[in-house]
């Protein structure tokens, strides 16, 4: 009962203090998971990342939801998903039953101008500690440096391209490398 209360709690507090979204989570969760609890691996927490982005939902509700089945089963997922997800509802659910004119407010205003600097130095120091702990070789680098490269000229040049085209391609990609290095390794084993 003290690890459901645990997950609930360290849940509760991510949700509660990080502004964004899931991907400003994603460090949060890190640093907290991997870091100072020990419940999973920086391998973990990559997989996770990569499985919460190309399944529906929000990625800190995935995230949050592998931790604690990884923890306690299925009462160790709903104690962090409600975790994650319980200051945010009440905090939306204040704010609409209170505040109509919420952002009208000079200082809200300026509040959220300030948080969203901080939530795009999340996501950036997030992006960092994952592509520095991706296995170093030549292709990861390529495919790093091509993602990187294809995202900025759909924003830059405003294309409205599919995000799960763009992940399905990207899965193809690795797919095909894969099954030719396989392919190679098993050319080279019967010689």
């Amino acid at each position: 009962m003290n690890l459901l209360l645990d997950l609930f709690i360290t849940f509760f507090k991510i949700g509660l203090f990080t502004f964004g979204g899931g991907y400003a989570m994603i460090a949060l969760i890190e640093n907290t998971c991997v870091e100072k609890k020990h419940w999973i691996t920086h391998e973990d927490m990559m997989n996770i990342t990569v499985i919460a982005e190309s399944t529906p939902g929000p990625i800190a509700i995935n995230c949050s939801t592998f931790v604690g089945f990884r923890q306690k089963g299925f009462p160790g997922a709903a104690a962090a998903t409600l975790g994650v997800t319980l200051p945010s509802f009440c905090i939306i659910f204040l704010i609409s039953m209170y505040l109509d004119h919420f952002l009208e407010i000079a200082w809200i205003a300026h509040a959220f101008w300030g948080i969203k600097c901080a939530v795009a130095i999340l996501i950036l120091d997030a992006a960092l500690k994952m592509i520095s702990k991706m296995s170093q070789n030549a292709l990861s680098r390529l495919l790093t440096a091509g993602s990187f490269a294809v995202m900025l000229l759909i924003d830059i040049f405003s294309l409205h391209i599919s995000t799960v085209a763009l992940m399905l391609t990207a899965a193809i990609v690795s797919l095909s490398v894969f099954a030719m290095k396989k392919r190679m390794e098993n050319g080279g084993n019967k010689t």
